[in-house]
């Protein structure tokens, strides 16, 4: 597999926050202007801005300038990644406890 440095670590930095997963959540909806994604947020806006920066570091989402506005929309090609090191991780120990199982019934059947 090749990852580019760092970039699986920064997507689940992201993906650690409940607010940035609720950022990402929204966004799955349609695009929204900063401004509507802070609404909902118990927090400034200035600090819903710095978890969008993480996102964007993390590829999860892209934004566009329209005149003053930013627009933001969700680039779900953030998630390929991690979706790849799930997969062959979960390949990995399936084949593994599949081996084991394999081994403890043979030392059952053996031993009766």
């Amino acid at each position: 597999m090749n990852l580019k440095e760092g970039s699986l670590d920064q997507t689940f930095i992201a993906l650690a926050d409940p607010t940035r997963r609720a950022i990402l959540a929204r966004l799955n909806e349609g695009e929204a202007r900063v401004t509507e994604i802070a609404e909902p947020f118990p927090i400034s806006l200035n600090s819903v801005s710095k978890h969008i920066r993480l996102l964007e570091r993390a590829e999860l989402v892209k934004r566009e300038r329209v005149g003053r506005e930013h627009v933001l929309s969700l680039n779900p090609k953030g998630l390929d990644e991690v979706a790849l090191w799930i997969e062959e991780t979960k390949s990995f120990w399936l084949t593994r406890f599949e081996a084991l199982d394999a081994l403890l019934k043979k030392r059952k059947a053996d031993s009766t």
